[in-house]
Protein backbone atom coordinates (compact mmCIF):
# COMPACT_ATOMS: atom_id res chain seq x y z
CA UNK A 1 0.00 0.00 0.00
CA UNK A 2 1.75 3.14 -1.23
CA UNK A 3 1.33 6.59 0.24
CA UNK A 4 0.40 9.37 -2.18
CA UNK A 5 0.57 13.12 -1.51
CA UNK A 6 -2.46 14.91 -2.93
CA UNK A 7 -1.96 18.20 -4.74
CA UNK A 8 -3.97 20.96 -3.06
CA UNK A 9 -5.78 21.63 -6.33
CA UNK A 10 -7.14 18.04 -6.19
CA UNK A 11 -8.42 18.00 -2.59
CA UNK A 12 -12.01 19.05 -3.33
CA UNK A 13 -12.51 16.69 -6.28
CA UNK A 14 -10.74 13.79 -4.53
CA UNK A 15 -12.93 13.88 -1.43
CA UNK A 16 -16.08 14.44 -3.52
CA UNK A 17 -15.17 11.33 -5.53
CA UNK A 18 -14.33 9.02 -2.62
CA UNK A 19 -17.01 10.23 -0.19
CA UNK A 20 -19.75 8.08 -1.72
CA UNK A 21 -17.73 4.88 -1.29
CA UNK A 22 -16.93 5.57 2.37
CA UNK A 23 -20.41 5.19 3.84
CA UNK A 24 -19.80 1.54 4.70
CA UNK A 25 -16.60 2.30 6.63
CA UNK A 26 -15.72 2.65 10.28
CA UNK A 27 -13.25 5.32 11.16
CA UNK A 28 -10.64 6.11 13.77
CA UNK A 29 -9.31 9.64 14.07
CA UNK A 30 -6.07 10.28 15.93
CA UNK A 31 -4.69 13.77 16.52
CA UNK A 32 -0.96 14.12 17.19
CA UNK A 33 1.10 17.19 18.05
CA UNK A 34 3.95 18.15 20.34
CA UNK A 35 1.67 20.33 22.47
CA UNK A 36 -1.07 17.75 23.14
CA UNK A 37 0.61 14.42 22.41
CA UNK A 38 -1.41 11.68 20.69
CA UNK A 39 -5.15 11.58 21.29
CA UNK A 40 -7.88 9.39 19.83
CA UNK A 41 -10.80 11.61 18.84
CA UNK A 42 -13.04 8.89 17.40
CA UNK A 43 -12.83 5.10 17.44
CA UNK A 44 -15.05 2.64 15.58
CA UNK A 45 -17.35 5.46 14.51
CA UNK A 46 -19.54 5.07 11.44
CA UNK A 47 -18.38 7.51 8.76
CA UNK A 48 -21.24 9.53 7.30
CA UNK A 49 -19.34 12.12 5.27
CA UNK A 50 -16.04 13.76 4.41
CA UNK A 51 -15.65 17.00 2.51
CA UNK A 52 -13.12 19.69 1.67
CA UNK A 53 -14.51 23.18 1.28
CA UNK A 54 -12.18 25.20 -0.96
CA UNK A 55 -13.85 28.50 -0.02
CA UNK A 56 -13.18 28.16 3.72
CA UNK A 57 -10.23 25.82 3.31
CA UNK A 58 -11.37 23.27 5.93
CA UNK A 59 -11.59 19.49 5.73
CA UNK A 60 -14.54 18.10 7.68
CA UNK A 61 -15.03 14.47 8.69
CA UNK A 62 -18.53 13.57 9.89
CA UNK A 63 -19.32 10.41 11.83
CA UNK A 64 -22.38 9.13 13.65
CA UNK A 65 -20.99 10.61 16.87
CA UNK A 66 -18.81 13.65 16.04
CA UNK A 67 -17.91 16.22 13.42
CA UNK A 68 -14.14 16.68 13.21
CA UNK A 69 -13.06 19.86 11.40
CA UNK A 70 -9.45 20.32 10.31
CA UNK A 71 -8.81 24.02 9.71
CA UNK A 72 -6.54 25.10 6.87
CA UNK A 73 -4.75 21.85 6.03
CA UNK A 74 -1.38 22.32 4.35
CA UNK A 75 -0.68 18.70 3.31
CA UNK A 76 -2.79 15.61 2.73
CA UNK A 77 -1.40 12.10 2.23
CA UNK A 78 -3.61 9.12 1.39
CA UNK A 79 -3.24 5.36 1.18
CA UNK A 80 -5.59 3.36 -1.01
CA UNK A 81 -6.25 -0.34 -1.44
CA UNK A 82 -8.34 -2.14 -4.02
CA UNK A 83 -11.32 -1.32 -1.81
CA UNK A 84 -10.61 2.44 -1.90
CA UNK A 85 -9.32 4.89 0.69
CA UNK A 86 -7.69 3.11 3.65
CA UNK A 87 -6.13 6.03 5.51
CA UNK A 88 -5.30 9.71 5.31
CA UNK A 89 -2.85 11.89 7.16
CA UNK A 90 -3.74 15.56 7.20
CA UNK A 91 -1.28 18.15 8.46
CA UNK A 92 -2.88 21.44 9.50
CA UNK A 93 -1.31 24.90 9.52
CA UNK A 94 -0.19 24.45 13.17
CA UNK A 95 1.73 21.27 12.30
CA UNK A 96 -0.81 19.00 13.99
CA UNK A 97 -1.31 15.64 12.30
CA UNK A 98 -4.81 14.23 11.94
CA UNK A 99 -4.55 10.53 11.14
CA UNK A 100 -7.71 8.95 9.76
CA UNK A 101 -7.89 5.16 9.46
CA UNK A 102 -10.81 3.51 7.69
CA UNK A 103 -11.91 -0.11 7.96
CA UNK A 104 -14.91 -1.95 6.51
CA UNK A 105 -17.87 -1.84 8.87
CA UNK A 106 -19.07 -5.25 9.96
CA UNK A 107 -22.70 -5.72 9.03
CA UNK A 108 -24.58 -8.01 11.39
CA UNK A 109 -27.42 -9.84 9.73
CA UNK A 110 -30.70 -10.06 11.64
CA UNK A 111 -32.02 -13.39 12.84
CA UNK A 112 -33.43 -15.45 10.02
CA UNK A 113 -37.20 -15.85 10.13
CA UNK A 114 -38.32 -19.32 11.30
Amino acid sequence: MATMKLAKSDWHSYFDRVAKSLRSKEIEIEVASLSIGDQIVAKKAALTGITFEPKGGDLTIITDSIEHRIPAPIEIYVQETGEGLASAEVVDNAGTKHIVTLTPRLMIAGNAAK
